[in-house]
């Protein structure tokens, strides 16, 4: 039984570090790829794409460490975003993770608790952002992605994990 669960172990501590891995070098190389396909590849949200996935294929301290260290690890490589929004990045995804378990817990339907984890980050931090556009510590626009963009991205990516995730509790 002990050698069943190390293995289970290895294995989950294997996909957590290859979805890492993965996931840094995506960010990593989202400039490149998007200049090279002349592709606005940022409009996907990449640091979301990496946080849902990790919330459907790994485990809560992952997800925690990748919505925690992603928009850091971009700003050490590239200067962007700015640190000040770099910290606005992190605490929406650490938020988006919070509600994600938290409503999952609490409520029947897992697509409402997807979708709604991820709305209610971003209203948080789209009333953060204008908070400090207002006191004037961020420059730039308050919505830079279109919301119809936002909207789609949520939605697709709401759908991957409730099928995904309905599939895994069957």
């Amino acid at each position: 039984m002990i050698a069943i669960n190390q293995a289970i172990n290895l294995k989950n501590t294997i996909i957590s570090a290859s979805l890492d891995i993965l996931a840094l070098a995506f960010i990593y190389f989202t400039p490149a790829l998007s200049h090279m396909f002349q592709l606005p590849i940022y409009l996907i949200e990449p640091m979301r794409l990496a946080l849902i996935l990790a919330l459907v294929h790994t485990n809560k301290k992952n997800a925690y460490l990748l919505a925690l260290t992603l928009p850091m690890f971009s700003f050490m490589i590239s200067g962007h975003p700015v640190f000040i929004k770099t910290i606005l990045i992190s605490l929406e995804l650490s938020l988006n993770v919070f509600l994600f378990y938290y409503l999952t817990q609490r409520s029947k339907n897992l697509l409402f608790a997807v979708l709604g984890s991820i709305i209610i980050s971003k209203i948080v931090y789209y009333l953060l952002k204008y908070g400090l556009l207002q006191m004037l510590l961020l420059d730039g626009e308050l919505v830079s992605t279109p919301l119809l963009i936002q909207l789609i991205t949520s939605l697709v990516f709401s759908f991957y994990c409730f099928v995904l995730l309905k599939r895994q509790k069957v």
